[in-house]
């Protein structure tokens, strides 16, 4: 069946390439991967983003650029921005059939369960106040979540999750990330350069293993970067600048390993799985749903070990390349990924036929 979808992204950056992070790349694949399913897509986003379906700027320009996350979080004037923004498009939501929502703001699920408005909402982050509110009040047959994987489940519903809720995994197009079977024994480590992303430990790990590394990716915190990457460069530890598409795919496919290396709760790891894609195994720090996700096609660490990491490295690069190609195919895919979303829209439309009563509210006056 052939639905109207709304596709809400967030702000923070343009959906577009080079993907500043995995929230980007997500929203850009489903849209797309959507359209190619038949399906009528609108991307509602930051005016900047570009992508091949209609799109309808929640504001002009990516709110990064002049408000920085890392700088103005938390703020009245952050939020007050945010609040303006999405308060704006909620009367267009009405014209669609289903509504996805990326946007990680409370407004669009409390929205959906007041107004009866088919929505699934997508968790791609650990639990925060405001928005953990929101995964139990704003929950109704018509007002679905998913997050992806089954750890990021057990953080936001640690009593168990709603009937409205389910793990559909993040997926790629392997197309995109071809099989490479002959690595040049080099490490690689890809993402946003930024503190909670653990940059610095996969430099400390390769200089312990005596391995060279390349580091790809956008540098969102230039001090963190100066101060805790730059100084330990070398000839054979790189920076390779920010590379998307068959660049990337080339620089993760090269590599006899990847490390992976959050240092927060990670809730999935994109990067991880495009590496695997390519056959290379994955070093990573065990940290939320890395576990989970990597499997057998990588070996773990302990968060702020690098001596760990360094022996994680070599115990990865022995795998078979085979097994982390394998894991993607089995579990990771683009297909999958939509199937899963297409029936949750599925339920979410099937669930306007319940009689359960929905709370009548402002959506302004909603408590922060």
């Amino acid at each position: 069946m052939t639905l109207r979808i709304a596709v809400l992204g967030h702000i923070r950056h343009p959906v577009a390439r080079p993907f500043m992070g995995g929230m980007e790349a997500h929203c850009f694949h489903l849209v797309h991967g959507l359209q190619a399913r038949g399906h009528d897509v609108t991307l509602f986003a930051a005016g900047d983003s570009a992508v091949d379906v209609p799109l309808i700027p929640v504001i002009p320009e990516h709110y990064d650029r002049a408000m920085p996350w890392a700088d103005h979080h938390g703020t009245d004037r952050f939020n007050a921005f945010n609040d303006r923004a999405w308060e704006g498009v909620l009367p267009g939501l009405r014209d669609f059939d289903v509504i996805h929502n990326n946007s990680l703001h409370r407004f669009p699920p409390r929205f959906a369960r007041a107004h009866r408005r088919p929505m699934v909402t997508s968790f791609h982050v650990p639990p925060f106040d405001p928005l953990g509110r929101v995964a139990n009040d704003a929950a109704a047959p018509w007002s679905r979540f998913t997050v992806c994987s089954a750890t990021q489940a057990r953080a936001w519903w640690p009593d168990g999750p709603p009937p409205e809720a389910q793990v559909v995994p993040n997926g790629i197009d392997l197309a995109n990330w071809p099989f490479r079977a002959d690595p040049d024994g080099s490490a690689v480590w890809a993402g946003r350069i930024t503190p909670n992303k653990g940059t610095h430990l996969a430099v400390q790990a390769a200089r312990i293993a005596g391995l060279p590394l390349t580091i790809h990716g956008h540098i969102e915190d230039r001090a963190y970067f100066d101060r805790q990457v730059a100084p330990l460069l070398s000839d054979s530890i790189r920076y390779g600048g920010h590379l998307s598409g068959p660049a990337l795919a080339e620089a993760l496919g090269r590599a006899s390993v990847a490390l992976f290396t959050p240092l927060w709760d990670e809730p999935f790891g994109l990067a991880a799985i495009e590496a695997m894609a390519c056959g290379t195994p994955v070093a990573a720090t065990d940290m939320g749903a890395t576990a989970e996700v990597i499997g057998p096609a990588g070996a773990l660490a302990p968060p702020d070990d690098p001596a760990a990491l360094a022996k994680a490295m070599y115990r990865a690069a022995t795998l078979p390349r085979t097994t982390a190609r394998a894991r993607v195919e089995q579990l990771y895919t683009l297909s999958a990924m939509l199937d899963g979303y297409e029936g949750a829209y599925a339920h979410a439309i099937a669930g306007l036929a319940e009689t359960r009563p929905a709370p009548r509210f402002d959506i302004v006056a909603l408590p922060v």
